[in-house]
């Protein structure tokens, strides 16, 4: 007979709702999530860059970086959110370390 030492429960969402109340060390965290259009088109989004940059000096350094379009727009629940034009998770996090906006373990990317 096999004993099953695994009869917990896993929670695919608990570590989500851990880092909304600010995670363990109180870091607040940049999400970076893809979001699918029509077709082939896709929208990178990051969410939770602090209010003490200008994300549209932001924003536009990222499309002039990654010759894409870009905007900031005001959503509802997570607040000011920055929107990009295709798959741009990995090329927006480089970005983002470059310019020490954030730590890599301040981001969380999401998707796929």
């Amino acid at each position: 007979m096999s004993d099953i030492q695994n009869l917990t429960t896993f929670d695919p969402f608990a570590d989500a709702s851990k880092d909304e109340k600010g995670g363990a060390h109180g870091e607040n965290f940049i999400h970076i999530r893809i979001q699918q259009r029509n077709g082939r088109k896709t929208l990178t989004t990051v969410q939770g860059i602090s209010s003490q940059y200008d994300l549209k000096k932001i924003v536009k350094a990222c499309k002039k970086e990654f010759a894409c379009n870009g905007t900031v727009v005001e959503h509802p629940e997570w607040g000011e959110v920055i929107q990009l034009q295709g798959d741009q998770r990995t090329s927006i996090k480089d970005f983002l370390m470059r310019m020490k906006l954030a730590d890599e373990n301040q981001l969380k990317v999401h998707g796929f």
